[in-house]
């Protein structure tokens, strides 16, 4: 049987075309201003619970020395880096973030968190090093820590920065790293932790700033 193309009204092929350009648009939204042509970032995933990401974390006894509980992160960071650092871009707001210009890392693992974070919300970073890492000239601070002492040092600059760190213990490394930004001539806009390990059993504060978290041990 022959079959036959019967052509609709002219009105009805302008109706359709107009609702095929309309289903398009809605499919690709545009995005005008500075960032025209960008293509729009896809939705970033997010875990029902902060439960999902300390689940990942592995307890290891009598690391690095005997009587110290270390929390290993490396699980998480291979299984749940983005979810991670989703969080931590959480902790501050739209407006806070605006105020930041760069993000300090704390060596070493708070390293991989505030580069990652850095990348994420377009700003700058800067590293906080142990002793003898960085090329002078340099900034430095003694410190206490939970199972000795140490240095930290970082090059001089300026802006307003987010601390970060991977693990509050006792709170000696955040606080000297903090009084180091000041001494190297930036301004501590808030200061982040993955995990607060609560061990002095009240918050953490510096200079009226209250640490923010996203993991605890309460």
């Amino acid at each position: 049987m022959d079959l036959c193309y019967i052509e609709p009204p002219l009105g009805l092929t302008r109706r359709l075309n107009e609702i095929r350009k309309r289903l398009r648009a809605s499919a690709s939204p545009s995005v005008s201003g500075p960032h025209a042509g960008v293509r729009p970032q896809r939705p970033r995933v997010k875990l029902d619970s902060m439960f999902e990401l300390k689940r990942q974390i592995v307890d290891v006894p009598d690391f690095p020395r005997p009587g110290i509980l270390f929390r290993d992160i490396t699980p998480l960071l291979r299984n749940q880096f983005q979810p991670t650092i989703d969080a931590l871009e959480r902790l501050l707001d739209v407006d806070e973030w605006r105020c930041i210009d760069a993000i300090a890392g704390i060596e070493s693992r708070g390293f991989i968190l505030a580069a990652a974070l850095a990348v994420r919300c377009g700003k700058g970073f800067v590293p906080i090093r142990k002793q003898g890492k960085l090329p002078p000239p340099v900034v430095d601070i003694a410190y206490a820590l939970e199972y000795g002492s140490g240095v930290l040092e970082m090059q001089r600059g300026a802006g307003r920065l987010l601390l970060v760190d991977d693990v509050l213990a006792t709170g000696g490394t955040m606080r000297a790293a903090a009084e180091l930004c000041g001494l190297a001539g930036y301004e501590v806009g808030a200061l982040a932790a993955l995990i607060d390990l609560k061990l002095e059993g009240t918050p953490f504060v510096w200079r009226n700033q209250a640490l923010r978290y996203v993991i605890d041990y309460e």
